[in-house]
């Protein structure tokens, strides 16, 4: 007999208020509580509070609501200092005070290690910078509404960051977590682009500081007009700005200032506004010492750095061991990376790009063994590589990561092929926000071993 399809009736929305108790945070910063028995998530809630909600999307396993109202508020919530912290996307947890904060992402990091490896260890101190003022880049969301101006100025230009969730702007003229000398560039450089000729042809705004060398790059759609871009150099000489600006077809020109760069362990970094350098600072620094303190880099070891950028970790890393070699995936990146070790004069080291997600084993810098690997991946994690360390000889490996739950698959992979998980730690690199950045130190076992003779891995009992 034939079947016909039907469609499924949506699940319609009960609008009303509801009370529920919050149980705990999620590894998002989302609170947990329950609703006839089914997970709903709340953001902006903490653990313990009693709050009136509105559910806002229902699944068959969980449901998602607004918070309505605080009935009863938790001790460690506080006032949050951004006035569109309710709007922006982007610090979703300064509703809970910056030590409670630190506490939850450990938590976090030590509950995701042990369900995913088994493991259960004592985490290192965290490291700390300022939780205001911090960040050293920011991307600005631009858009040309023609359906109307923004609410209170009248203008068409939406000028600031996106919603969660959403492509929509919410207008930023000031953002706590900034760096000040780039913060205070906000106001003026809305007004400057309000001024444009043609604003319709406006991407977005990228702004990054060097060593106290604030950066402007502007995407554009077509070329800007003769009067527009004069505004542009203009405004970029008087507030001694290097300018670039970058087109449809990705071409990057330097119309004002210098290339900039960045200082890490007594090394000059030079980077593009199109490339990747850690956003916070101080935190950064702090790491990349941890980083040489957990390896115990010795003037005997060969290194790899993998996911090596510019050159972060690879370049201090090259003063303490007999050579280390950076691998990326991005051809520009190494091409940097390798400018940036013969301006500091750094001779021990070498870079190759690489497709990291790939078999590794016929590149001839994977020929040779290593003694310790330094890892730095993207969300994504790194697998694919992460399975072939032990193939290289490898004692210690660091992997600093930016996604605790692929660090976690990642660490079952390194336990399989006889590592063994010694020391975690937290990074706060982005305070305010639920994202968690973290190191591992994982150290060979000893019944496993590098077959001299043959060269070959095996292993020995």
């Amino acid at each position: 007999m034939a079947r016909f399809y039907q469609p499924k009736k949506k699940t319609s929305l009960d609008p009303k208020h509801q009370q529920v108790r919050v149980e705990r945070l999620d590894h998002q910063g989302a609170g947990i509580a329950f609703l006839n028995k089914k997970t709903v998530f709340i953001d902006g809630v903490l653990p313990e509070e009693e709050v009136l909600i509105q559910l806002t999307e229902s699944k068959s396993k969980f449901s998602r609501a607004k918070l309505i109202k605080i009935l009863k508020s938790n001790p460690e919530r506080m006032e949050a200092f951004c006035p569109v912290y309710k709007e922006c996307g982007g610090c979703n947890m300064q509703h809970l005070n910056h030590s409670a904060q630190v506490e939850y992402k450990q938590n976090s990091l030590r509950q995701l290690i042990k369900k995913f490896s088994g493991e259960e260890l004592e985490l290192a101190e965290p490291i700390l910078g300022e939780d205001q003022g911090y960040r050293r880049r920011a991307r600005i969301s631009l858009y040309f509404n023609t359906k109307g101006g923004q609410k209170g100025n009248g203008s068409k230009l939406e000028f600031g960051f996106r919603k969660k969730q959403s492509k929509q702007i919410v207008q930023v003229s000031h953002c706590a977590a900034l760096e000040p000398k780039l913060n205070e560039l906000l106001p003026e450089l809305y007004r400057l682009l309000t001024s444009f000729k043609k604003q319709t042809e406006l991407g977005h705004l990228e702004l990054a500081l060097g060593d106290d060398q604030p950066v402007l790059m502007l995407r554009v759609m077509k070329p800007l007009p003769d009067v527009d871009l004069l505004s542009l150099r203009e405004f970029s000489k008087r507030k001694a700005l290097t300018l670039y600006v970058l087109s449809d077809q990705d071409t990057l020109q330097l119309l004002e200032g210098e290339k900039p760069a960045y200082s890490e362990g007594g090394f000059i970094i030079p980077f593009l506004p199109t490339n990747f350098i850690q956003i916070n600072r101080k935190v950064n620094q702090q790491m990349v010492s941890q980083a040489i303190e957990w390896l115990d880099i010795t003037s005997e070891d060969r290194v790899l750095d993998l996911f090596c950028g510019l050159g972060n970790f690879s370049l201090p890393m090259a003063t303490k061991a007999k050579a280390v070699v950076g691998v990326e995936g991005i051809q520009e990146m190494v091409d940097q990376a390798k400018a940036n070790a013969k301006k500091n004069e750094i001779n021990n080291v070498e870079f190759f790009q690489t497709n990291l997600e790939q078999d590794i084993s016929n590149n001839e810098w994977a020929k040779s063994k290593f003694d310790k690997v330094l890892l730095d991946p993207a969300r994504a994690g790194a697998s694919g590589v992460v399975d072939q360390l032990f193939e290289l000889g490898v004692k210690s490996v660091v992997y600093v990561s930016c996604n605790p739950a692929t660090l976690a698959r990642d660490c079952q992979s390194l336990l399989d092929q006889g590592f063994k998980l010694t020391r975690l730690g937290m990074l706060d690199m982005f305070p305010h926000t639920s994202h968690l950045e973290s190191m591992a130190l994982f150290q060979r076992n000893s019944k496993y071993q590098i077959n001299k003779t043959t060269d070959d891995v095996s292993v020995f009992k």
